[in-house]
Formats: structure tokens, sequence, C-alpha cells
């Protein structure tokens, strides 16, 4: 139930947030939160910990120092948080040049608002506490909310290319950034970042993506194992997030393949996609 008296909304204001399965600083992780992100507050737990829900309905709990909950920046950043940060990290600097203290960095996936402001190479933000930083503007992408399922190769691609910006990326249980990130965190983060939103989970749910063959099996389609998810390439490759090759790595199921992984290959428990 909703405590009316808790504020509803709030803004994530580092550039990593955990989400914690439980409301405590040494708690595992369930997932982790971007900058930017916007999160249901849901539940008061005391102590500084908020129970709270994500826009693609996965919960935990976050601590109040990671998130502003003013009423008249949310409604900003509601309308106006139509950008992302596509590099891998992003320095927020206080001048449009290198030299100069480092505000933050934010990572890829971030959410931001751009002032309007720019000077040769660079982009003036808005931040969540309502000051101003600089950030490359190579490294700011347009916030994809409609995305064009009809056009299935460039989508596709996109999906697969989304992966690939993360390889070679330490693995993290609950990890979701180019700081450390595991498998279900690389494939919603792939596909968030196009717009779309599935479970973040290494399970298929009906809502969010249909079961399919392995005949029928594309790139971007998610292919699943007990406990474990990939990225589907083409030509029997598949990428993936394991703590067995220590990362952001490829695999195949070819077991002619230099890289085919046996206990996977015969262990593939479902495949999904949202075609």
């Amino acid at each position: 139930m909703i405590n009316l008296s808790i504020p509803s909304w709030g803004i994530l204001v580092k550039p990593v947030v955990p989400i914690n399965l439980h409301p405590k600083f040494d708690s595992v992780l369930a997932d982790e939160g971007l900058y930017g992100m916007m999160v249901k507050i849901l539940e008061d737990k005391g102590d500084g910990w908020y129970y709270i829900e994500t826009s693609y309905d996965y919960n935990g709990y976050i601590h109040k120092s990671n998130i502003i909950t003013d009423e008249k920046m949310v409604e900003r950043w509601k309308s106006e948080a139509d950008k992302v940060i596509y590099g891998s990290l992003a320095d927020v600097l206080p001048e449009a040049k290198f030299q100069g203290y480092i505000k933050t960095t934010l990572t890829r996936g971030a959410t931001i608002i751009v002032t309007g402001e720019e000077k040769e190479k660079w982009t003036e933000i808005l931040m969540a506490d309502n000051t101003t930083g600089w950030v490359r503007s190579d490294f700011i992408g347009p916030k994809i909310e409609i995305y064009d399922k009809d056009d299935q190769v460039s989508l596709r691609k996109s999906l697969v290319d989304a992966a690939m910006s993360y390889m070679g990326t330490q693995y993290r249980w609950g990890g979701k950034s180019p700081l450390g990130i595991d498998c279900s965190g690389l494939c919603s983060i792939s596909y968030l970042l196009n717009g779309i939103i599935i479970y973040r989970d290494a399970q298929r749910k009906d809502q969010y993506m249909k079961q399919i063959s392995r005949e029928e099996m594309k790139p971007g389609d998610l292919i699943f194992f007990p406990g474990h998810v990939a990225m589907y390439m083409g030509d029997d490759k598949y990428v993936h997030s394991s703590s067995n090759n220590d990362g952001v790595d490829i695999n195949s199921l070819n077991p002619k393949d230099k890289n085919y992984n046996d206990y996977l290959a015969k262990n593939i428990t479902d495949i999904g996609t949202i075609f």
C-alpha cells in the first residue's frame, strides 16, 4: 500500500545507485539504478530507506542519500529529461574544457536534461540537483521511447550493438553499468537503451517476450539457461555477462567453434523475442 505522506516519485542522483534486496547497506544487490532514472516510491521503511519500483516493474530498497524527491524537479524531469549518455563513461565538468575538476562521472544509460547551450564539442546539461555541468557532445544521444518493431533488421542490429558496447565489462552481481554488469543487467539495459522494457531477470515473462523455437531465433533474441540469459548475435554466437568469463564476452552454440560452451549449449531452457 502506498503511504500518501511520503513522496510519490524520486530521481536517482548518483552515477550508479544500489537497489538492494534488503533495506541495509550491506545487502546483496537486487539491481542497479543509473543517474536520472525515475522510480516510484512505495513505502518509507525507516532508517533512511525507501521501498521503490522501477519503470520495468522491479522492486528493491534505495537509501534516501541516493535520491531527490523535490516535486518541482521531479515534474521537470518527467517532461524534459529526454537525453541519455551513450558514452561508456562521461565526465561532467564545470566548464566546456577538459581542464577543471570532475563534478561527477556518468555512465552509459544515465538520463539527463540539456540546457541548449553548446560550445564547440561540449554540451551543457542540467543535473537533478539544479546545478549545471558540461559533457562531451558526442557522448549524448536522444532517449528512445518509441521503437519500430516492423524495421526488424535495424532494431535487431541496434540491440546487438548495445550489448556489444559492454564487451570486456567486469561481471558484477546485480550490475547494470560499464562499471560492472550481470547477465540480465546486460540484456535489460541493451533493450532499455533502444526504448524497450523487458523483465530484468534470467527468465522470460509472457508480458514482455513470447517464446520461440531455436530454429526461429534471430539476432537480438534472448536465450535462457538455468539462472542465466544471453543475447543471440547470429551465426550460433551469443554475447553475455558471465562470472565464468569474468565479464562480458562471446560464446558459441556450435561445437566446432573455439568459444563453444558445452554446458550452456546443452542446457537451453527457453528462447524469447519481442518480435
